[in-house]
């Protein structure tokens, strides 16, 4: 690995911590026991789906805008400076958040989410800055792949602290749980640094007069040129359905196991335990996919997460949520890492921020569509399984469009 890409890996390792902290495990779990504790589960695992759904609404409207703007020298940097920034103060301010205080909560875990989905469009945009498209599935595998691992330190203190308070001199589980927000809002700001000053932006367009009328004018010219690129427009199609029953899983894991009957204390252990599984087969689907093709494991992870769609409708016992969470671990990193390479290999460099904010923009719309299922069928009949059930339908669809993408026909 060279520093470049030493660099650009360690940022996984900074905001997987958000990734698992906030939006999977603490606060989920926070969510559920304290903010909504006075609320039926199924009407609060709604209402954690409808805020999720209304982020990825905000996310996609602004990512093809922040995208293209961010293709002029130097600015990729400066925006995931200032996004990072923002979503590491909002991570700490969840630790001001009052019991009972629903509209708190998720306001500021909204502010928090949109700052950390919107900084990941300019990072995973830095990938055509740091490698070449030969090392681009191996280097994106280890971006996840550490980003498990970097994950589960902080997770793990927090983790300590929340199960036995004396640790730290205090008595109240609520006092450890918002003192966890804060490790997670530092940690992730901390270990941006070295991207921040070892990457910089090599690929980009020269600054004109008009940035902002430019900017919406290169917007819809992308838009143009994906239509046009049948092999990536198939591609984005595809993604928009797997990826939305991927990143719908990974949002509503906690929530549901609380619904099937997992005590807060288990389930934080399963959620960390999933995080050491994921490492060795996130460098696994990279390692395949030089001998294979990305395409062809991302069909494998596919096929997996259908299977896991069905076998959680079925759980009902501790031990099957395990067995659910450890199949889950199995593929998740790979094909997320493995979708951002095989597309990064497709599109210009000069441009990988604008079309990175289109691929975000695919990724956060379409996962409007698995948390509102999710949230209405939960409402409607009063069992969440049933929404975790209808995930298999997104995943059949992405695996037909993806069959026709042709891999190595890149820009």
């Amino acid at each position: 690995m060279t520093k470049k890409e030493k660099s650009w890996i360690i940022y996984d390792w900074a905001n997987s911590a958000y990734a698992v902290a906030i939006m999977t495990a603490v606060l989920p779990i926070f969510f559920k026991d304290v903010v909504a504790k006075e609320i039926q589960d199924s009407y609060s695992t709604a209402y954690w789906g409808y805020v999720n759904t209304f982020i990825a609404l905000i996310v996609s409207i602004g990512a093809p805008f922040l995208g293209t703007l961010a293709d002029y020298k130097d600015n990729k940097k400066r925006f995931m400076i200032a996004f990072v920034g923002i979503g590491a103060v909002s991570t700490c301010a969840l630790a001001t958040i009052q019991e009972g205080n629903i509209i708190q909560c998720l306001f500021i875990y909204s502010i928090a989410t949109i700052c950390f989905s919107s900084a990941n469009i300019f990072y995973d945009a830095f990938l055509v800055d740091v490698t070449n498209k030969d090392r681009m599935d191996w280097v994106s595998s280890n971006g996840f792949a550490w980003g498990y691992i970097g994950s589960t330190i902080p997770f793990i203190i927090s983790i300590a602290i929340i199960l036995k308070p004396s640790l730290i001199g205090v008595s109240s589980k609520i006092t450890t749980i918002k003192i966890s927000f804060i490790i997670t809002g530092l940690w992730w700001f901390l270990f941006s640094i070295p991207l921040f000053k070892n990457v910089e932006q090599i690929h980009f367009i020269e600054k004109s007069s008009h940035v902002i009328n430019d900017s919406f004018g290169r917007m819809v010219k992308i838009l143009s040129e994906i239509k046009k690129n049948k092999n990536i427009y198939i591609f984005l199609i595809a993604y928009f359905f797997y990826i939305d029953g991927v990143s719908t899983i990974f949002k509503m894991a906690a929530v549901y196991g609380k619904d099937v009957g997992v005590d807060s204390n288990h389930l934080l252990l399963i959620l960390l335990v999933t995080q050491f599984v994921a490492f060795p087969f996130a460098l696994l689907f990279g390692k395949l996919a030089d001998k294979f093709c990305a395409k062809k494991m991302l069909m494998i992870g596919i096929g997996m997460y259908m299977f896991i769609s069905i076998y959680g409708f079925f759980i009902k016992s501790v031990f099957d949520y395990w067995v659910l969470a450890m199949l889950v671990a199995t593929c998740q990193g790979g094909m997320q890492a493995l979708s951002r390479s095989m597309y990064c290999k497709m599109i210009p460099k000069e441009k990988s921020a604008g079309y990175f904010g289109i691929y975000n923009i695919i990724g956060k719309f379409s996962a409007i569509i698995g948390p509102l299922m999710i949230g209405v069928i939960s409402h409607i009949t009063k069992e969440s399984k049933y929404g975790i059930l209808s995930l298999v339908f997104l995943f059949i669809i992405g695996y037909i469009l993806l069959n026709k993408v042709q891999e190595y026909k890149i820009v």
